[in-house]
């Protein structure tokens, strides 16, 4: 039993944490919404979670109330590391925070698992770097990775592309991205004015969870590569955004089965695998 704790908004008065643009801040002070959300990350009695930009602790306070064995925070804003100091001391040290910018963070060094422990990341990220953070953690060239499970909140139009399927103005390469490395779904519709101070626009929280490769012959890389030209240009059809890769457009979409007339929207997560697989072949040819 964690020792009592005050108010979210009594943290935020007494160490001064008015929420900053300049580190994507928006605080979620609702400990019933927080805790909902470290459900959404599943069992985490064995689990070390990692979470980034916890500010003055309130989904870290959700996700400890939740069971978490223990919680890695990285906090850039140093006026929070006192109010997370009080969780720390309140769920008997099952919390430790290191200042830095989780960008530069090697995670799996950082986490040091034990036997028997599972690694899941859950984070209310700050606007300004969630999607770099989602692209660093599903651009491993391990995959499996390190990680089993993503509960992450983003704005809610970004979410809507990460699960946007085919066909869809909001599918593009982070859809691809995402949902080429795993299964992703938006688990819950976050309000405004659940946050201190309220964005202007409505977030969502999205769970990932790994899956095999579709494809292990394919490259990260060529992947890449593909799904950047054909959506770099999104609204020509696929035989003229991939007439500067270094093959021979026609052919290569004609091998891949995919119609020389598609535009990047129509084509779906497996056909730009095989496209990154035949376009590799034909480079190697």
């Amino acid at each position: 039993m964690a020792a009592p704790l005050p108010p979210l908004r009594e943290v935020i008065r007494e160490f001064d944490l008015r929420a900053k643009k300049s580190f994507g801040q928006n605080f979620l002070l609702d400990l019933n919404l927080t805790r909902k959300i470290a459900r959404v990350a599943g069992d985490l009695s064995d689990s070390v979670v990692y979470e980034v930009g916890p500010g003055p602790g309130g989904l870290t306070r959700g996700l400890l109330e939740e069971g978490a064995k223990r919680v890695v925070a990285v906090e850039m804003d140093s006026r929070c590391l006192p109010a997370l100091e009080q969780v720390s001391q309140a769920f008997d040290g099952r919390l430790t925070v290191h200042q830095g910018d989780a960008l530069d963070v090697e995670e799996s060094q950082l986490l040091n698992p034990q036997p028997g422990e599972t690694l899941r990341i859950a984070s209310n990220l700050p606007y300004n770097v969630g999607t770099m953070l989602l692209i660093k953690w599903l651009t491993l060239e391990d995959w499996k990775p390190w990680f089993a499970s993503l509960t992450l909140m983003f704005q809610r139009e970004v979410a809507e592309r990460i699960v946007a399927k085919p066909g869809t103005k909001a599918y593009g390469r982070l859809s691809v991205l995402a949902q080429w490395r795993g299964n992703v779904r938006i688990a819950v519709n976050v309000p405004a004015a659940a946050f201190t101070p309220p964005p202007k626009v409505a977030s969502a929280v999205i769970h990932f969870e790994p899956s095999e490769p579709m494809d292990e012959t394919v490259q990260l890389k060529d992947l890449e590569l593909v799904v950047e030209r054909a959506f770099g240009q999104r609204r020509k059809m696929m035989r003229a955004s991939l007439k500067s890769l270094p093959v021979n457009a026609l052919e290569l979409l004609n091998n891949a089965h995919i119609p020389e007339t598609s535009r990047a929207e129509d084509v779906s997560v497996e056909d730009f695998v095989r496209l990154a697989r035949i376009y590799r072949e034909m480079l190697n040819a």
